[in-house]
C-alpha cells in the first residue's frame, strides 16, 4: 500500500546529507505513476497539458503556494503556453530528497482535484 506522502511536511535541508540514490528513487516512483525520474536520477519530472493558458497560470500560482507553505520549491517551465513541467529537486544536495516525493504527492492531490 502506498505510502500517504500528502500528510507529511518538507523538513528544510541546508546540505550534509546524502541525496536519495536512482535505485531507491525508482522504488518511491511506484507511488508516482505520473512522475518520472530525469537522465541523471537528480530530479523528478511530471508534464502536465494545462488545456489553455490561463488554466496554466492558475496550476503555476497554486502550486507556488503550495511550495511557498512547505519551504521547498521545484523549477517550473510553461511552454507552449499551456504545456506545463514541473521539476522537483533538492538544490542543497544537488539531488532527490523526501521532500520532493512529498511535494509530489501534494501536486499531484491539487492537479486531480
Amino acid at each position: 500500500m502506498p505510502k500517504d506522502w500528502t500528510k507529511k511536511k518538507c523538513v528544510a535541508c541546508e546540505g550534509g546529507v546524502d541525496p536519495i540514490d536512482a535505485a531507491a528513487a525508482k522504488e518511491l516512483l511506484a507511488d508516482f505513476p505520473k512522475w518520472s525520474l530525469a537522465e541523471d536520477s537528480l530530479s523528478i519530472v511530471r508534464k502536465i497539458d494545462a488545456r489553455n493558458f490561463m488554466r496554466a497560470i492558475g496550476m503555476v500560482r497554486e502550486i507556488a503556494e503550495i511550495a511557498e507553505t512547505e519551504g521547498h520549491h521545484p523549477d517550473l517551465h510553461l511552454t507552449g503556453y499551456r504545456n506545463l513541467k514541473i521539476v522537483l529537486t533538492t538544490h542543497a544536495i544537488g539531488g532527490l530528497s523526501e521532500n520532493d516525493f512529498i511535494l509530489a504527492a501534494k501536486f499531484d492531490q491539487l492537479i486531480t482535484s
